[in-house]
């Protein structure tokens, strides 16, 4: 989920992981035919595909009563993953990255956010899910054919194995594997958001110049931050614990949040954030919030003399986000408000 906030910006795009160099060349050298591989073979080709294939087009995505348009353009070029994303109805406002750095041009004020309409499922961290177990929590099938956007593509389903994740249903591109439509639904089958390609090209004859920035507006410029742990310890990070998260959640990317200490949670498929802060002088909100497929769920924690907010964000169920920041528990105020040494 993109999220801008505060005008500072607090998180503004998702990076897909790298995938090793093993994993790409065995694609390359050892390519399947589309008719032979498993629903497995086409996820582990998902991530790679994000980083790797260059293309150009528009998108639609839906999240609950909300449906937006975005133009995109993406390459990899001479080792760096280069993406731009503008903002093509409901105001005014892009997104550049250039490796590990994103430039986020701000709409006017009083108009649609980016942090509102920026997609989590085709440009998630998520959906690298590199080393990740996804059959443990979801179950995969291969649900037939199609087309999308012109280009003949393979549909997968995946259908949770809890109550703690939502089912997806991903059609990806035959040739390269790239993800060109998705549906995130409830257990009821519901379909709370949804993304596709309404045009599309994928070509490597992209120009310098579609990546330039063309927006007017404060432009705040963050570096991505990588790294993702190896198992599934529970971190003590910045002076807060995280005392429980679904089994099958890994913690990976920690974003940026101002004061205060944050850290991100993917099961290769769906992730959510964690957001520790200290309380603003103006009192926020508390309870749950959800938008589509994205759910946010604010907690007041108090400790000794010290107010906190707890935030938890992401492509989880209600229950599950309230179950997760009540079990924030603040170990050092001093590291949590940046006053030790």
């Amino acid at each position: 989920m993109e999220r801008v906030s505060g005008g500072e910006g607090q998180e503004l795009t998702k990076s897909c992981a790298s995938w090793s160099l093993f994993t790409l060349l065995f694609f390359l050298i050892f390519p399947l035919r589309a008719e032979a591989m498993t629903a497995g073979q086409w996820l582990e080709r998902l991530g790679p595909a994000l980083n790797m294939t260059s293309y150009r087009g528009v998108f639609v995505y839906g999240r609950g009563s909300q449906m937006h348009s975005l133009r995109i353009v993406h390459r990899y070029h001479d080792g760096m993953v280069q993406e731009r994303l503008v903002l093509q109805d409901g105001g005014s406002g892009e997104i550049v990255r250039k490796g590990m750095e994103v430039v986020c041009v701000l709409p006017r004020r009083g108009e649609v956010r980016l942090d509102q309409i920026i997609p989590s499922g085709p440009f998630a961290e998520a959906y690298a899910g590199a080393g990740v177990p996804m059959n443990r929590w979801y179950t995969a099938k291969l649900e037939g054919d199609g087309r999308v956007a012109g280009y003949p593509v393979v549909v997968i389903a995946l259908t949770a194995k809890d109550a703690h994740r939502y089912s997806h249903k991903l059609w990806l591109e035959k040739s390269t594997g790239l993800l060109v439509k998705s549906q995130i639904a409830n257990p009821d089958g519901k379909v709370l958001e949804h993304f596709q390609f309404t045009s599309l090209e994928i070509t490597d004859d992209i120009a310098d110049q579609e990546f330039e920035i063309q927006s007017r507006g404060k432009e705040v410029t963050m570096p991505l931050d990588g790294g993702r742990e190896s198992d599934e310890r529970l971190p003590v990070v910045g002076g807060w614990n995280l005392g429980w998260h679904p089994e099958g959640f890994m913690a990976a990317a920690t974003p940026r949040s101002g004061r205060g200490q944050a850290v991100a949670y993917s099961d290769g498929i769906a992730a959510f954030s964690v957001f520790v802060e200290p309380e603003g002088k103006v009192r926020m909100p508390t309870g749950v919030s959800r938008i589509g497929a994205t759910t946010v769920y604010m907690k007041a924690l108090a400790v000794g003399d010290g107010r906190y907010m707890v935030t938890v964000v992401g492509e989880i169920p209600p229950e599950t986000a309230r179950l997760v920041a009540e079990s924030v528990r603040v170990e050092d105020v001093l590291a949590l408000n940046g006053e030790s040494g």
